[in-house]
C-alpha cells in the first residue's frame, strides 16, 4: 500500500459495514471516511463498536473465532483489506496497533524498537541502531532512555512502556496508527505527554484514537465519530461535534446527559 501525500482525502473508506461475533451483529451499516494525516476520534459508551471496528481496520478480529464482516467493505487506497491479494501480515506492517494496557516484550528497550525489523530480516547493526534511535525520538522518548537501551522495558514507567509500545509500532513505518484507549490506565501526567505526542505525530501519520474521554477527544482529533449501540450516529470535524452537532443524541452524549 503506497504512501501517500498529506491531505485531507480519506485514506480508509468503509461502506455498509455490518460486522458480527457468531449471532451477535456488533456493527450495523456504517458508512465512515477516514482522512489521511489527521486523527480521527471514535466516541460512545462502551459496547457501542467503537474499538469493534477499530481493530477491523487492520483485520485483529480475524483472531477471534466466529467474527467476521456480513455486509460491505474496508477499502485502504482504494483496495479492499479483506480481498484475497492482500496479505494480512503486510497489512498489519501498514496499519499498526497500540493497545490500551501497555504490553512492551519481556526483552530490552533496545531489542522492543528492532523486533519487528529482525521478523523483516534486518542484521544491519548500524539500521538497527538508527532506527531504534529515530523510533525512540519519534516518541518522545530517546532522552529518557539512552542509557539503559539495553536495560529490560518492563522497568519502565507506564507512561514511557505506552510510549515504547507506540515506539516499537513506528519503527516498521507504518502508515495508520490505530490507538485503543492508549491513556486509559495512565496518570494525567503521562497522559499529557501522550497527548502531545498525537499531535507531533499526525504530521506523518493518519491515527484513528479510541477514547471515553470527552476531553482528549476534543483537544487531540480533527475529526471524531460518535456511535451509539454498533451504529454511526454522527461524523463531522471535532469542533463541531462539540459545539454544533447536527444530531441530538450526540449533544446529549458529549454534554455529558447520558453515556
Amino acid at each position: 500500500m503506497p504512501k501517500t501525500a498529506a491531505s485531507s482525502s480519506p485514506i480508509v473508506e468503509i461502506s455498509d459495514l455490518d460486522f458480527c461475533y457468531g449471532p451477535v451483529q456488533a456493527l450495523h451499516g456504517v458508512n465512515l471516511a477516514i482522512p489521511a494525516r489527521q486523527v480521527t476520534a471514535l466516541i460512545g459508551p462502551s459496547g457501542c463498536g467503537k474499538s469493534t471496528l477499530l481493530r477491523c481496520l487492520n483485520r485483529m478480529n480475524d483472531l477471534i473465532e466466529g467474527a467476521r464482516v456480513a455486509r460491505g467493505s474496508i477499502r485502504i487506497h482504494g483496495i479492499d483489506i479483506h480481498g484475497p491479494e492482500v496479505d494480512v501480515i503486510e497489512l498489519r506492517k501498514h496499519v499498526g496497533m497500540v493497545f490500551q494496557k501497555s504490553n512492551p516484550f519481556p526483552k530490552s528497550i533496545y531489542e522492543n524498537i528492532a523486533y519487528g525489523l529482525r521478523l523483516q530480516g534486518v542484521r544491519d547493526r548500524a539500521r538497527l541502531d538508527a532506527v531504534v534511535e529515530q523510533s525512540l525520538r519519534g516518541a518522545a522518548l530517546w532522552d529518557e532512555v539512552k542509557d539503559r537501551l539495553h536495560q529490560s522495558a518492563l522497568g519502565l514507567s507506564g507512561g514511557q512502556q505506552q510510549r515504547l509500545c507506540i515506539a516499537r509500532t513506528i519503527a516498521v513505518e507504518p502508515e495508520i496508527i490505530l490507538m485503543d484507549e492508549p491513556c486509559s490506565a495512565l496518570d494525567p501526567v503521562a497522559t499529557a505527554k501522550i497527548e502531545e505526542l498525537i499531535q507531533e505525530l499526525r504530521a506523518r501519520y493518519s491515527i484513528v484514537i479510541v477514547t471515553h474521554n470527552m476531553q482528549q477527544a476534543a483537544r487531540c482529533s480533527d475529526q471524531t465519530a460518535f456511535f451509539y449501540l454498533g451504529r454511526l450516529v454522527e461524523q463531522a470535524p471535532t469542533r463541531d461535534i462539540f459545539t454544533n452537532p447536527a444530531n441530538p443524541q450526540t449533544e446529549a452524549y458529549v454534554s455529558g446527559r447520558f453515556g
